[in-house]
């Protein structure tokens, strides 16, 4: 079987270690909501009868099940295996997006829950693995669907897709993996572009004892290296002041490429690869600005749907081809209706060049209004 969605899922925080936990997992319906009480999750998954294909929702052709009825308690397993050449390092598992509330388990230990269907989140599974063989993995999520508090976007509450609501997304629907990280590594990095100065900030946020190592950032332009610097971890901020400006537009995608290193004892111990854009964009007199110039928006207002998987795009090409579609149409901008877009489709707009209205899931009913039928 050809691995779905083999790409790294996380553009703008890339590292080269990684393990792609899509393709086929152990499922199994839970409509009585019977599985807590009976320790579905001490088990290794061997009663779920059906097989899905993750990262592709249920109610998806892509999944391999295809089923649109109502289920809104699912569980998911699969057994994995950590490469050895990993030991000695820290593992983090990741969702990309689980659609709604979800629970993990790791041989049978209880490692994290999160709420939201269109969000990232991540876990340390460092201490819950086996010293030998492999480990399982068993995920639990609920989706209820007459509760229309919960934030769903276009998602209907109902059987069939009628009007502006569509078929529901239920459980896993982003790429799920794991990568080792040394004891001190980068967490994140938040990159605040700042072309009316021609500068950009780098802020690091690392997580271990940080006292004994350096960060070193390289920003290049194409294949010119245009800034290099070492410092301290302790040192969490780096303003770089731009001789030359490159800004980005849909008509000039002009990105740079960045770089960050964990350097301990002369040796990197972790290295992080991301980009950024020179771009700002105002309202002055009632008008757009991009980049100081007045801009006129030509957006499609994209739901963010394909035919076979839904929410999840079959692959990269796919999403790199949607962003195509739309500017040889004319468009320089996509409004994203009702969706938290895959990072993937953000990485090709920026690549290519589109503006990117982005909105969150919205609810039907305010919180604490009734549920219907």
């Amino acid at each position: 079987m050809t691995l779905p969605r083999p790409e790294y899922p996380r553009p703008q925080f890339v590292r080269r270690e990684w393990l792609n936990l899509n393709g086929e997992w152990r499922f199994a319906f839970d409509d009585a909501n019977v599985g807590l009480r009976e320790g579905w999750e001490q088990t290794d998954g061997s009663q779920f009868a059906r097989r899905i294909i993750v990262p592709f929702a249920f109610q998806t052709k892509l999944s391999g099940i295809h089923e649109t009825d109502f289920h809104d308690v699912v569980w998911y397993q699969r057994h994995v295996d950590v490469p050895a050449a990993w030991a000695g390092r820290r593992i983090l598992l990741h969702f990309g997006a689980v659609d709604y509330r979800a629970q993990v388990w790791l041989n049978g230990r209880f490692v994290c829950e999160h709420e939201g269907g269109h969000t990232p989140f991540s876990a340390d599974i460092t201490g819950y693995l086996r010293t030998d063989g492999a480990q399982s993995l068993i995920v639990r999520v609920e989706d209820t669907s007459l509760d229309l508090s919960q934030p769903r976007g276009k998602q209907y509450w109902k059987l069939e897709s009628d009007s502006i609501f569509y078929t529901r997304t239920t459980g896993i629907w982003q790429t799920v993996w794991m990568e080792p990280v040394a004891e001190v590594s980068l967490e994140r990095l938040k990159i605040t572009p700042d072309p009316d100065h021609r500068q950009v900030t780098i802020e690091y946020f690392v997580a271990g004892d940080a006292s004994s190592v350096e960060l070193e950032t390289e920003i290049r332009f194409g294949d010119q290296v245009i800034a290099q610097r070492q410092h301290g971890a302790g040192e969490q901020r780096f303003v770089f002041d731009a001789d030359e400006l490159h800004v980005w537009s849909p008509e000039t995608p002009h990105l740079y490429d960045l770089t960050v290193r964990i350097v301990s004892g002369g040796h990197e111990i972790d290295r992080v690869e991301s980009y950024f854009g020179m771009r700002w964009i105002s309202v002055e007199g009632g008008r757009v600005m991009l980049n100081g110039a007045p801009y006129f928006m030509r957006m499609v207002l994209d739901q963010g749907y394909h035919p076979d998987g839904l929410l999840t795009f079959p692959s990269d090409e796919a999403l790199r081809l949607d962003v195509e579609l739309t500017k040889a149409m004319g468009f320089n901008g996509a409004r994203k209706h009702q969706k938290v877009e895959d990072p993937r489709y953000l990485y090709w707009a920026d690549r290519l060049g589109l503006l990117v209205w982005g909105e969150m899931a919205n609810s039907y009913l305010s919180p604490g209004s009734l549920c219907v039928s």
